[in-house]
């Protein structure tokens, strides 16, 4: 059975880190969805998924991981093959859903396939946060109260599919991240009125939805998150361990430190 790997590269710095850790990794994209591999990646259309298919299978692969911010793209139904025929009513119809639905849907179509769809953290599994890290200063009893708030809202909107980070000041839900993604909530909070903020400062919460599937979309943090949660004067930020990822380890702990704000990992 083929097992070459291949690397479904949409935006964001996890397709690089992929591509760097296996070199002999197939590298598709899809045209129209932002991938930040600088050209070096095979394009295919959405429209012909079966050129993309017969592409893969040609060189091997077995198992394929989607990494990045995959954007909805817009169809044009002309151009269609035959293997995009018979999948474009289960895809528009998945469009209608929140990501999990679509990202499940577009699993299933590569399993039918015959390929292994295989987790980012299955294959980089030192970027997975684990429990008990601590940078920067302790957060308060204030501070995890709002984290403990932030996390039942995040679990209460699980089954609703809507997103993976709340942020939360003095029990005060201030953002919750939608389909916009994490840096347009965090904006949308640092011009929240102090007033609204009861005087305290706030945290923001990232976790995966409960029941997600890991495989795609595993949510993940980076220097520019903990950039993005000290300029809007939040207090720091706790992620999920063990289902959370940390992109440029190094640099995200680094920027935490001199910013002034924790990022803690913990389950609450």
């Amino acid at each position: 059975m083929p097992d070459r790997l291949a690397i479904l590269a949409c935006g964001g710095a996890l397709p690089v880190r992929l591509a760097a850790a296996y070199p002999e990794a197939v590298r598709v994209g899809l045209s129209g969805i932002p991938n930040d591999l600088n050209g070096d990646v095979d394009l295919h259309r959405l429209e012909k998924l079966g050129t993309l298919f017969d592409a893969l299978k040609a060189q091997g692969v077995g198992r394929i991981v989607l990494a990045g911010a995959l954007a909805r793209p817009a169809f044009d139904p002309s151009a269609f093959d035959a293997t995009m025929v018979a999948v474009a009513p289960r895809l528009m119809a998945a469009m209608q859903e929140g990501d999990d639905g679509l990202l499940g849907t577009v699993i299933a179509i590569f399993e039918e396939q015959g390929f292994v769809v295989v987790g980012a953290h299955e294959l980089l599994p030192d970027l997975v946060a684990e429990a008990g890290l601590q940078v920067g200063p302790p957060p308060s009893d204030a501070d995890l109260r709002d984290a403990t708030r932030a996390w039942d809202i995040l679990g209460a909107l699980s089954p609703l599919d809507v997103g993976q980070g709340a942020v939360v000041a003095g029990g005060q839900c201030l953002g919750i991240e939608t389909v916009q993604g994490t840096d347009a909530m965090l904006r949308f909070v640092a011009e929240t009125p102090a007033e609204l903020r009861r005087g305290v400062r706030g945290v923001y919460v990232k976790a995966a939805k409960r029941g997600q599937d890991l495989r795609v979309d595993m949510p993940a943090v980076g220097p520019r998150t903990v950039a993005a949660v000290a300029g809007a004067g939040l207090s720091g930020l706790v992620i999920e361990p063990g289902r959370v990822m940390i992109l440029d380890r190094e640099e995200t702990l680094q920027a935490a430190l001199d910013a002034g704000v924790f990022l803690s990992a913990r389950s609450l």
